[in-house]
């Protein structure tokens, strides 16, 4: 384990290193881990523990995309494939990784499985923290835990082939059995984390939509889509307002700062880049961070975890979901994306 200090602040990290393969195969070998929704985090995660020795089966019902997913990547019928609720049944581990609709939805279902000794694991606190909304009320004989990467499935795949792993939050909610931890940990290097971060249920939802609506998504998306606007409606043309909003962030600056952190991007950059960033950061703190309180509180109180269920259990979600992200799709912004993606030297002759 490592420790991190900052300021009076100490913590501690759990590596890769800590739950070597002989370790994990202890701790899971008579386990059978039972992956409920193949989404991004389910398929990503199910396949990394199958690559790494562990007993998976994946619950996934017959008919449409996900499962046509599943019979691509090798998961067999009657054998590693199964309806949610027979898989369900089978496994000792439970990875309930539906949406959070979806998992409300099907708890009335799963519930009745949840057998004395098992383990019911997720990777986002959202169905028990909210549980007045969710139904979400585990029995009190099973292990429940959490591990929550900090990134998409489709990134924790990546990261895994690539041999990386992807940091992620842990924590324990439950302990029936008094293996909780090591059971959490265990699958928590299992699924391709590379460190892992204690914290509780409830600060992991409500740090995860903060950040999602914030800097990870909804903040940084309205930032590029206002600069990229003025710059537009003050004559410059599509791609170089693209190019000096999106493409230079993503491209270059963004990962100076994934390397080193901000100073060194700063430091890498012209003497009046780095004038302009020192002038202006704060005009767009002290402009943001009211937004940032008021998104907090809708948070924590559970507005955004209603809003959320209201909106994803509509029968109609799906088709009005499709028709936004085309909105964005469509958008002079991002078809002006398109294209200079396109131009990279690496995707010539694709």
């Amino acid at each position: 384990m490592k420790e991190i200090r900052i300021g009076d602040t100490v913590e501690q990290c759990v590596e890769r290193a800590d739950y070597p393969p002989e370790k994990i195969k202890a701790i899971l070998g008579g386990e059978t881990v039972a992956v409920l929704g193949y989404g991004v985090q389910g398929r990503g995660q199910s396949l990394n523990m199958r690559d790494n020795g562990v007993k998976v089966i994946v619950g996934q019902r017959k008919g449409g995309k996900a499962y046509d997913l599943c019979i691509e990547d090798g998961w067999k019928p009657g054998e590693t494939l199964f309806d949610p609720e027979e898989a369900a049944a089978k496994g000792t581990v439970v990875q309930y990784l539906l949406s959070d609709a979806g998992q409300k939805d099907m708890w009335p279902k799963i519930k009745p499985h949840l057998t004395k000794g098992k383990a019911l694991y997720f990777s986002h606190g959202f169905s028990i923290v909210f549980k007045d909304q969710t139904g979400v009320v585990p029995p009190a004989d099973i292990d429940v835990i959490l591990c929550a990467p900090k990134g998409s499935g489709t990134t924790v795949r990546r990261l895994f082939l690539e041999g990386r792993g992807i940091n992620s939050s842990f924590a324990v909610f439950q302990d029936a059995t008094g293996k909780a931890r090591d059971r959490v940990l265990a699958l928590g290097v299992a699924i391709g984390s590379g460190y892992l971060f204690e914290t509780d249920f409830k600060k992991e939802v409500v740090s995860d939509l903060t950040g999602e609506r914030g800097v990870l998504m909804g903040a940084i998306y309205g930032l590029w889509l206002a600069q990229y606007e003025v710059l537009r409606a003050n004559g410059h043309s599509p791609s170089e307002a693209f190019n000096e909003t999106v493409e230079e962030a993503t491209q270059s600056l963004y990962p100076l700062i994934g390397e080193k952190g901000m100073d060194w991007m700063y430091a890498n950059c012209s003497t009046t880049a780095q004038r302009g960033a020192l002038d202006w950061f704060g005009p767009f703190r002290d402009a943001s961070k009211p937004v940032f309180e008021k998104l907090y509180q809708s948070v924590a109180s559970g507005e955004e975890a209603r809003r959320t269920l209201e909106a994803n259990s509509k029968p109609d979600y799906r088709a009005g979901l499709e028709k936004e992200l085309k909105a964005i799709a469509e958008s002079e912004m991002w078809q002006a994306g398109a294209q200079v993606r396109a131009l990279r030297p690496e995707r010539q002759g694709q």
